[in-house]
């Protein structure tokens, strides 16, 4: 499983309302951290299948959701749990850090 683009307009929908636990990465083109973390989530994505979601909400396109979380800095890192935030981080990680983060949050 890869990463799901989120809008606005699908974040309850595809976060607040999923089945499986949500990682949710705030970030922009623009963002060069959220740039190094990119290809992480993707793998973790990969590597955890179905056990959890990883959405990415794109900040520039997307304001509402980001303000609604109370976003200030990107990367913003949120992990979603039957629809409530049960944990969040902001800044790059390595994958590894990411990982232990998802682990202990799910």
């Amino acid at each position: 499983m890869s990463t799901v683009a989120v809008t606005d307009a699908t974040f309850d929908a595809e976060v607040k309302n999923s089945d499986v636990p949500v990682v949710v990465d705030f970030w922009a083109e623009w963002c060069g951290p959220c740039k190094q973390i990119g290809p992480a989530l993707e793998e973790l994505a990969a590597e955890y299948g179905g056990k959890i979601k990883v959405a990415k909400v794109d900040v520039d396109s997307n304001p509402n959701s980001a303000a609604a979380m109370g976003v200030r800095g990107i990367p913003a890192l949120f992990v979603f749990k039957d629809g409530q935030v049960v944990s969040n981080r902001a800044g790059a990680a390595p994958k590894a850090a990411l990982k232990s983060w998802i682990d202990d949050s799910i």
